[in-house]
């Protein structure tokens, strides 16, 4: 009996941290800076809207905070996705789809990114940034999200 009650107990332990690993897997960490979270399309829209926002010069803010006044007539990348995201879904989060394949952009387009202390904010005042490479930004965001969409509907990673 005390044998069959120790295996019980064994088991539930072993199930328990079995049901915890998997449900931590597939929950993202949305303060690691590396999270990749599922695309949709509105992931899509959020970086047309985006560029949008942002068409011309001279709605371009050189100089971002990370502060999004709503009133706001000129835009950071930040506060271009951000404003994006709120017209699109009006559920923005800093590690969202559109937000983090931003950054993910500018690691591969910026390798010196080490030097940003935010890479979205340190891409877009940096002084060797262009309106054209803000552009780029947003069609490269664009074709990683077309991409990630069309791998998940066949099913691939």
């Amino acid at each position: 009996m005390k044998l069959n009650l120790q295996l019980w107990i064994i088991t539930g332990v072993v199930l328990s941290n079995a049901a915890l690993a998997q449900s931590q897997r597939k929950t993202p960490d949305l303060e690691d800076p590396d999270v990749r979270p599922p695309v949709t399309m509105a992931d899509l829209q959020i970086v047309r809207r985006a560029r949008e926002i942002l068409d011309s010069p001279a709605k371009w803010n050189r100089a971002d905070t990370r502060v999004c006044p709503a009133a706001e007539k000129t835009f950071s990348l930040y506060c271009a996705l951000e404003k994006a995201t709120d017209d699109v879904t009006r559920d923005f989060k800093h590690r969202g789809t559109a937000m983090q394949e931003a950054r993910f952009v500018i690691d591969y387009i910026a390798p010196n990114r080490k030097d940003y202390h935010h890479r979205l904010m340190g891409y877009n005042n940096d002084p060797t940034t262009t309106f054209a490479d803000i552009q780029k930004v947003f069609q490269l965001i664009e074709e990683r999200i077309t991409k990630r969409l069309a791998e998940q509907s066949s099913g691939q990673k």
